[in-house]
């Protein structure tokens, strides 16, 4: 009798679950019917849960929020110009012949460091510092191809450092690497002009990711040429014709 309470009981429990032809089978059959149905169901369940599952980890992608960094061709650029001059006093450059070669050759190092001056030649800014590793030797131009790194010093305002291709025979542009003081977080490019080689070189800035440059740093250029000279003040270093704590 307490199994039969105990089947009746499951009967009852799931009426939809077991169709009503099933009613005139023996008891085992409908309890195996009965089992059957709830490993069926709990099936169904676990089914539905994958599906929603699913569903819910494409909607946190679908959902995901994108970042868009801003173009850097959208960046404001600030043009800065300024001369390089060796006045032959700073026993630069220092050629080192590493290859030990007759020539020019691949390995050849050039440290060096020349004076900086504004691009208008009326301020001592301060001093280029860097080193040349020989590439190339192009003898049918005359000239030879260096892999430059090397740094801009502007007294008290910091510094700028660049790194590329430096030509002898032609004017190159060098890709701006990073900096210092104001010039923290600096990035761009700076054309390189030759005009009388190693001795007087031109630079124009092109750079992103800082702040207004300050008035002293901004000036009316003087055109590149080989009679191009800075202001006798600025030669001598005069308190008025130098940026504060020029670097020497």
């Amino acid at each position: 009798m307490a199994s039969l309470k105990m089947i009746s009981s499951l009967r009852l429990s799931h009426p939809k679950s077991i169709p009503l032809s099933h009613t005139q089978k023996p008891l085992g059959s409908n309890l195996f019917q009965t089992q059957t149905v709830k490993f069926s169901t709990t099936r169904h369940v676990s089914t539905l849960s994958s599906k929603h599952t699913t569903f819910t980890t494409k909607a946190f992608f679908w959902n995901k929020p994108k970042h868009h960094h801003d173009c850097s061709s959208t960046a404001k650029v600030q043009e800065l110009s300024v001369y390089e001059i060796n006045e032959r006093d700073r026993g630069s450059p220092a050629y080192l012949r590493l290859s030990q070669k007759e020539v020019n050759h691949l390995g050849d190092l050039v440290p060096f460091s020349n004076k900086l001056y504004s691009g208008d030649l009326q301020k001592r800014l301060g001093i280029t510092s860097g080193i040349c590793v020989l590439i190339q030797h192009l003898h049918e131009k005359k000239g030879d191809r260096y892999e430059a790194i090397y740094s801009f010093y502007f007294g008290d305002y910091g510094h700028i450092s660049v790194q590329g291709a430096y030509l002898t025979y032609q004017d190159t542009y060098l890709a701006v690497t990073g900096g210092s003081g104001i010039f923290e977080g600096v990035y761009g490019q700076v054309k390189l002009q030759q005009i009388v080689f190693p001795f007087k070189l031109f630079y124009t800035f092109y750079l992103k990711g800082i702040a207004d440059l300050p008035a002293e740093l901004k000036w009316k250029t003087v055109e590149p040429s080989p009679a191009a000279e800075p202001s006798p003040a600025a030669k001598a270093a005069e308190p008025h014709a130098t940026i504060p704590s020029f670097t020497n």
